[in-house]
């Protein structure tokens, strides 16, 4: 496939899934408003916002739809030199929300998104590939994503946000064996606490973690307005508080946490070979500091994209 611009230097590429989702309107809940979404484009977008170059390895449909996304994406300055082209449409996701978080209902079939093509050998050009999300989970998207995701834990720095979705088009044990999959390849993996108990159910999520770190990643676990905390090898964990924000909306936090996790990863040279697993607590603690205030930077408004102004300065080491 022709690619639109060379690979940067630092670029981290993004595979999943870019689609529709379809939130209830503030101004009137029987009323649902179209908002491009989907993780693995979130992050790709947050990337490119936070000065990180991303590629994002989708696939985008011939509607409008689509030309929506990929308006949001290019916008931000993300290359899609490695993103897929259909004629299908757009996968819509219906969101839920409720006292609990965000539930999705996906409207998957005969579309566009899940569409992608293997990217294995790709993958030791970029600093560093992002795979999780739907794509993940859904085929024929699956097959591609595991395959590039096993490119890349050889080649150069896999990163997984599981990030499960329960629905009823999604077969849950498969989607539950192939995330775990995903993250046993992984050198870091980025989870919230209700991810690692669908996982793992029955396991206490500070036990999982400890697990997953101690055979050599980084991992890091998303509590929501309790704050983060990070495994790093066989280190004792550190936490780090949520920032505190008058909340607007927290559809995309966690992508949003995700982007500044890989966006400061790659700024400080920790994504090189054994890094992520060797950071030390105060590193640790700088990382997830400054992925914390660009979360919150999602939550104080409307949409999913993090702030532009956040400076990393602050957060790197001294």
């Amino acid at each position: 496939m022709t690619q639109e611009r060379p690979v940067r230097e630092g670029a981290v590429l993004v595979m999943g899934e870019a689609l529709i989702d379809l939130v209830p309107s503030p101004e009137d809940p029987a009323a649902y408003r179209a908002e491009p979404g989907g993780a693995p484009a979130n992050v790709a977008t947050g990337l490119a916002r936070l000065g990180t170059p991303s590629w994002f390895a989708g696939a985008l449909g011939g509607d409008g739809f689509a030309r929506m996304i990929e308006q949001r994406l290019v916008s931000a300055g993300t290359e899609l030199g490695l993103c897929a082209r259909s004629e299908l449409p757009t996968t819509l996701a219906v969101a839920d929300p409720g006292p609990e978080g965000t539930g999705y209902h996906f409207h998957l079939q005969d579309t566009a998104t899940f569409r992608l093509p293997d990217h294995s050998a790709e993958v030791d050009r970029f600093a560093a590939v992002y795979a999780g999300g739907v794509a993940a989970v859904v085929e024929p998207a699956a097959e591609a994503v595991a395959s590039t995701a096993r490119a890349a834990a050889a080649r150069s720095l896999l990163v997984v946000d599981p990030n499960v979705r329960e629905d009823r088009t999604i077969d849950p044990e498969t989607g539950v064996r192939r995330l775990r999959e995903l993250c046993s390849l992984a050198q870091v993996v980025k989870a919230s606490d209700e991810d690692l108990v669908r996982l793992w159910p029955g396991t206490d999520p500070d036990e999982t973690c400890r697990r997953l770190a101690a055979e050599g990643r980084l991992v890091v676990v998303t509590r929501g307005a309790k704050g983060s905390t990070g495994y790093a090898g066989s280190s004792e964990p550190v936490s780090v508080p949520a920032v505190p924000v008058e909340v607007v909306n927290t559809i995309g936090a966690g992508d949003a946490f995700m982007s500044g996790l890989l966006h400061w990863l790659t700024t400080t040279g920790a994504h090189r070979e054994g890094g992520a697993a060797a950071l030390s607590p105060d590193e640790v603690a700088r990382m997830l500091g400054f992925a914390s205030q660009v979360a919150a930077s999602v939550c104080a408004q409307t949409g999913t994209e993090p702030s532009k102004e956040i400076d990393i300065r602050p957060y790197l080491n001294q």
